[in-house]
């Protein structure tokens, strides 16, 4: 009896430890949220004040308007929607295609490529883009939704996540789907990829934020405000009085929380599956 009681306490004392635990580590994750909203709701004096403000005394709504109206943000919002779509339905068209080659496929080499594919992933843009700007460039695609879109076009990450969810059907499905006479497009698209649903949605939200979250090629490679993304265009609003740099940053972070809301929103709507996604590709 006594030992149940203390099984019991210490249970209790473990489900209150983690619960704290849990508590904890997601006041840390929704802190910087939390302070992107108060500080787009603030006046400058509160922002820049040497009194740290939580909150503010009198929410500040005018400051969206004033984003909305200093810079075409709207404009900028339809090109960084325009890029993501681009990007999403690239990398998922190439990066189901290679990973069905890769996980179901028989051909010479197929492993080293598979290496080199996962050393992609090892490179960052910041190493390559100086060949692919002077490729962008010569083509005559400076400031175009193209030129925005061809460095993001295929992602070896993509391909990596969609290969192990693909090796884990099994191949007696897609030799009863030979026996009824489809073809690889057929096998891939009616079989293959109806099958491991959630990591296609996965790789689906992962293109979409990364399309929409992209700065460093954008800002690289777009020369004309009109095309602007939102992450280029925003950072505008700190040169907006005359050229010279200002401190409003209670207005950049209400840009910063307009553009943020679509992402919110798809992962509000399709988490369930990422995680799904996650942990399938996981097993193999």
């Amino acid at each position: 009896m006594v030992y149940k009681q203390q099984h019991n306490v210490a249970r209790r004392v473990g489900q209150a430890i983690r619960f704290l635990l849990a508590l904890t580590i997601t006041a840390i994750m929704i802190f910087p949220l939390f302070w992107m909203l108060s500080t787009s709701l603030k006046t400058e004096a509160e922002v820049m004040g040497s009194q740290l403000v939580f909150w503010p005394e009198k929410m500040r709504f005018e400051n969206f308007t004033y984003v909305i109206e200093k810079v075409p943000f709207f404009r900028y919002m339809l090109n960084t929607a325009v890029v993501t779509a681009m990007q999403m339905a690239s990398e998922l068209l190439l990066g189901i295609m290679a990973a069905y080659a890769f996980s179901k496929g028989k051909f010479h080499g197929k492993h080293l490529l598979f290496l080199l594919v996962l050393g992609a992933m090892m490179i960052p843009l910041q190493v390559t883009f100086i060949p692919l700007y002077v490729m962008v460039a010569q083509a005559g695609m400076m400031s175009t939704y193209w030129g925005v879109w061809i460095a993001g076009c295929v992602s070896s990450y993509t391909i990596f996540l969609l290969r192990q969810a693909f090796m884990t059907v099994d191949n007696s499905y897609l030799e009863a789907a030979h026996v009824d006479g489809m073809g690889k497009f057929a096998t891939l698209f009616r079989i293959m990829v109806p099958m491991c649903k959630p990591t296609v949605i996965t790789v689906a939200l992962t293109a979409f934020m990364g399309g929409w979250n992209n700065y460093f090629w954008p800002k690289v490679i777009v020369k004309e405000q009109n095309m602007y993304l939102l992450t280029v265009g925003i950072q505008k609003l700190r040169t907006s009085y005359g050229g010279e740099v200002t401190n409003n940053y209670h207005q950049i972070m209400a840009g910063v929380l307009l553009s943020v809301i679509p992402v919110f929103i798809v992962f509000a709507l399709f988490q369930r599956h990422m995680l799904s996604g996650f942990t399938k590709a996981a097993m193999k």
